[in-house]
C-alpha cells in the first residue's frame, strides 16, 4: 500500500455492515481501523468534527496503522463554525496536540467552513491558515466561491498563495439518484449542490467523491476522475481521493472501482490488497 503514487479511501472505518464484504465476518469493532489500514492507505477524520477522541483513543487509532497511513482529520465543528476563526486558534493548536501521537500519518488537516462563510471571512482564515504549524486544507460551501467571480478568484489566490489545498466536493452522482429510500434523502439534505471545483493548489490534490448508492449508475462520474488522478499522477502529484455513498456500505467497493479503472488508466500502478479468505471456522462451518 505504500507503493501506491496517492491516497485512497473512504468517510470512516466503522461499519459494522462491511463485514463478509470488506472485512472478516468475525471481525470485532476494535479491529476495524486495522482490518481497514491493511487494504486501504487514508481515511477521511469525519469523527473528530463531532467529538474529540480521547487520549488512549489517539495512541490505539497510532497503534492500528502503518505510518504511511493517512488520516485527514477535521477541525472540531466548534473551531470551524462557531464564531470568529481567530477566536479558535488555541483551541485548533489544543486539537493539533491531542493528535500529536499519529505523528505524519495526520496531514493534511482539514478545516470544512459552513455555508455562512463567505468572502467578508477571508480575513479570519488568512490568520488562522498562518497559525496552523501543520499543512491544512480547507472546504469551502459558501454559493459566492462557486461563482467564478471576485470572490472565489480571491479565495483561490489566498489558498494557492499560502500553499493550501482547496478540497474538492463532487456529489453529482448522489445527486443523480431518484431513490425515496431515506439514506439517500438524509444525504441529499445535508450534502452541499456545489459545482465541482478540482483544484491542484499543492502536491496533494485532495476529492471527496459522493456517489449514488448503487455501484453501476457511477461510472459516467467516476471517468473524468480517473483521467484527473492519472494526470496528478502523471504530473508528480499525489492526490488524496475519498469515496463515500448515501448510507456507505458500498463505499469501499465504490473505492476499489475506483482503482480498478484508474490501474487501467496507468498501467503498472499496483493493485489493492485482497480481504484474506476466511477459514471454515470464521466462516462457522465447524
Amino acid at each position: 500500500m505504500n507503493t501506491l503514487p496517492y491516497h485512497l479511501g473512504c468517510p470512516s472505518w466503522s461499519e459494522a455492515a462491511w463485514r463478509e464484504d470488506f472485512y472478516p465476518s468475525d471481525a470485532r469493532p476494535p479491529d476495524f481501523l486495522s482490518h481497514y489500514a491493511a487494504l486501504l492507505n487514508a481515511v477521511e477524520g469525519n469523527t473528530t468534527f463531532y467529538a474529540r477522541p480521547a487520549p488512549s483513543t489517539v495512541q490505539r487509532w497510532a497503534e492500528a496503522t502503518p505510518e504511511h497511513f493517512r488520516f485527514t482529520a477535521k477541525f472540531p465543528r466548534d473551531i470551524s463554525h462557531e464564531g470568529d476563526l481567530r477566536d479558535r486558534l488555541e483551541a485548533a493548536h489544543d486539537f493539533i496536540r491531542l493528535l500529536a501521537p499519529l505523528g505524519p500519518r495526520v496531514s493534511p488537516y482539514w478545516l470544512q467552513l459552513p455555508a455562512s462563510f463567505g468572502a467578508a471571512r477571508l480575513a479570519e482564515l488568512i490568520t488562522f491558515i498562518e497559525q496552523m504549524p501543520v499543512p491544512v486544507a480547507v472546504e469551502v460551501r459558501n454559493g459566492a466561491f462557486f461563482a467564478r467571480g471576485q470572490e472565489e478568484r480571491l479565495l483561490n489566490r489566498m489558498l494557492l498563495e499560502r500553499g493550501v489545498e482547496r478540497i474538492c466536493l463532487d456529489p453529482r452522482a448522489l445527486f443523480s439518484c431518484t431513490s425515496q429510500a431515506p439514506a439517500v434523502l438524509h444525504a441529499q439534505s445535508k450534502k452541499p449542490k456545489v459545482p465541482v471545483r478540482p483544484a491542484a493548489f499543492t502536491h496533494t490534490p485532495q476529492v471527496r467523491f459522493i456517489g449514488h448508492p448503487e455501484l453501476a449508475p457511477n461510472a459516467p462520474f467516476l471517468l473524468p476522475w480517473v483521467e484527473k488522478v492519472a494526470q496528478w499522477i502523471e504530473e508528480g502529484r499525489h492526490p488524496y481521493t475519498f469515496f463515500h455513498t448515501a448510507d456507505n456500505r458500498h463505499a469501499p467497493a465504490l473505492a476499489r472501482c475506483f482503482h480498478r479503472k484508474l490501474m487501467a488508466r496507468l498501467p503498472g500502478l499496483p493493485a489493492l490488497p485482497e480481504r484474506e479468505p476466511e477459514t471454515t471456522e470464521q466462516l462457522g462451518l465447524l
